[in-house]
Order: C-alpha cells, then sequence, then structure tokens
C-alpha cells in the first residue's frame, strides 16, 4: 500500500479554502482550464498537446 495519496488523482489537484475551490496545480497555458501541467524533476509538461517547460 502507499503512505501517501496518488498524485494523480483529480481530488488532489483540488482543495476547498473559506469555503471556496482553489486549484493547486498549474493549468497548461495552451489548452486552457482543466488540463494540468505534469510536474518532474526537470520539466513541466503537458500530456495533452506536448507544451514543455523547462525548471530553473
Amino acid at each position: 500500500m502507499m503512505s501517501s495519496p496518488n498524485a494523480s488523482a483529480k481530488w488532489s489537484k483540488y482543495g476547498i479554502e473559506d469555503g471556496k475551490l482553489v486549484r493547486k496545480a498549474e493549468f497548461c497555458p495552451q489548452c486552457g482550464p482543466g488540463v494540468f501541467l505534469a510536474v518532474h524533476a526537470d520539466r513541466k509538461s503537458c500530456g495533452r498537446c506536448g507544451y514543455t517547460v523547462k525548471n530553473e
């Protein structure tokens, strides 16, 4: 069994603060809201369109 929540689960990308929905992950600038960027050790990438940004 895993000791931490599944990072790819949709519910882990959202939170509730002061009774409002808060999005924790970054959206893809090309695909728009609803498509999150995957976080890797050296980059962030979109699995839908292939958009990639290197971490500095």
